[in-house]
């Protein structure tokens, strides 16, 4: 298992100044640091929602002191992997509801787009402005050693969790000041400027001066309510939900004591089944009539599009190395995970014999959820996992255990290894960038590979160094 903080026993340079400032301080001290910026966070107001366990499903995701750093070097080719990914993803999601050129190739099979749940037959022939259906995207990565990082999954439809990102450096920026006297880490708090560019770079073009932008949140039992609102006081727009807004003409428009006042960009935090119940779910109180109309008239932009989804899906994600070949004409530079479809008979029969090394996950799940990690399963949970897989053969992929990387984390008597990943948000607008930075997810459970906060995992700060 490769640990970040060390190469060949010996302390590697990037980590040196968090090495100094923990033996400095010491783990008592931490610890107690460590509840101070728990209580910080509850009194804010970041917390999670967990539904169907019952009693009070408000938590905080716990928060780990040692942040997780990478060089400059390390830095840019996360970035320019994901920005590399996350362009053949707008493109493919163009493509498949317009040309379908990667279909008539015979690249990625008709059955795997037409037979997905999160496609959206009424994005048929639209193509959204600046050819972006993904405006913010997750990409979801994992470390084996200091030189390799596998890309796990997309996440295009609407990634959560970069209000940890940005309260998880302000919190460690407020409690150990001398940490960032340097200036060699680089900020994040400009994420909401760069957001707010991006959305009014694909503005309609009739608006009227300025364009107006505006967060749809479905309210405030949602799970993520808290990101919504973090967001909307960040860039200093509207939070708005359903019965705010109509359509009229074509466009959208926010009441207010004033008047309507029209939207020109709206980034909605709703699924795509609630936005419009003229298109959608009919019985859908969260959304606005009319809204996917005025979208196609030009009449609003909406941030993501309808339809993304479908580039979440675990079948799809397989295809994304030759969708970066064929839409961009460049090599991938961050691979996937090796992957097999068990929908394809052989690929599955090399699933069933070796359900004891894999991990196999739904096509369609999420969370960590649904999931079978072989060699930490029981006899009995892998042969009911087998009558799932031969239930749907189709719903399943499975992937090698991979021997994720560790980084150095706070317990009670001092420094753990604990396996971690990293959720970069790409923001594609004029131009596609993301911040110097992103969600570090860690299994803080001893020998864990699940990194999900409804399952147990905490976060970190993330630190990417100037040199």
């Amino acid at each position: 298992m490769f640990n970040e903080m060390y190469r060949d026993g010996e302390i590697r340079p990037e980590y040196r100044m968090i090495a100094d400032w923990l033996e400095a301080n010491g783990p008592d001290a931490l610890n107690e640091k460590r509840a101070e910026a728990e209580a910080l966070f509850r009194r804010v107001g970041i917390t999670f929602a967990v539904y169907g366990e019952g009693g009070d499903p408000e938590r905080l995701i716990p928060f780990d002191m040692v942040p997780r750093v990478f060089s400059s070097t390390e830095w840019q080719k996360i970035e320019a992997g994901s920005i590399q990914r996350t362009r053949a993803l707008n493109a493919f999601l163009t493509d498949i509801y317009t040309e379908r050129a990667i279909v008539k190739e015979g690249i990625v099979p008709a059955d795997l787009i037409d037979g997905n749940e999160a496609y959206e037959p009424v994005m048929e022939g639209f193509r959204p402005p600046g050819g972006i259906f993904s405006h913010i995207c997750g990409v979801d990565l994992v470390r084996v050693d200091e030189d390799t990082s596998y890309v796990l999954e997309d996440n295009c439809r609407t990634p959560s969790g970069i209000s940890y990102v940005l309260e998880n450096r302000e919190v460690m920026a407020r409690m150990f000041p001398e940490l960032f006297r340097s200036g060699i880490v680089r900020p994040v708090d400009h994420y909401g400027d760069m957001l707010a560019d991006a959305m009014r770079s694909v503005a309609p073009p009739n608006c009227d001066g300025e364009p107006t932008l505006a967060i749809l949140t479905p309210g405030h039992f949602n799970s993520a309510y808290y990101e919504h609102s973090f967001l909307a006081d960040l860039m200093g727009v509207e939070l708005v939900e359903g019965p705010d807004l109509f359509v009229e003409n074509h466009r959208l428009y926010m009441r207010t004591t004033k008047g309507p006042q029209r939207i020109d960009v709206l980034y909605r935090r709703i699924d795509d089944s609630f936005l419009d119940p003229q298109v959608f779910r009919k019985d859908s109180m969260l959304g606005v009539p009319g809204i996917i109309d005025a979208y196609k008239a030009g009449g609003v932009t909406i941030v993501n599009a309808p339809g993304s989804g479908v580039a979440d899906d675990k079948a799809i994600y397989i295809y994304v190395p030759e969708m970066i070949r064929f839409y961009l004409g460049e090599e991938p530079i961050l691979p996937n995970v090796p992957t097999w479809r068990c929908g394809k008979p052989d690929e599955l029969s090399h699933v069933m014999e070796n359900l004891h090394e894999l991990v196999v996950k739904e096509v369609h799940g999420s969370g960590g959820y649904g999931m079978l990690i072989g060699p930490k399963s029981t006899e009995q949970e892998i042969e009911d996992y087998r009558k799932r897989i031969e239930a749907d053969p189709a719903g399943f992929i499975a992937q090698p255990t991979l021997k994720l990387s560790a980084a150095p984390t706070l317990g009670d008597e001092g420094l753990v290894p604990r396996h971690v990943d990293l959720r970069p948000f790409v923001i594609s607008g004029q131009e596609t960038k993301l911040i110097p930075g992103g969600l570090t997810r860690v299994a803080l459970k001893e020998g864990s590979l699940v990194v999900n906060s409804s399952q147990g995992g905490g976060v970190k700060d993330t630190w990417v160094l100037d040199r």
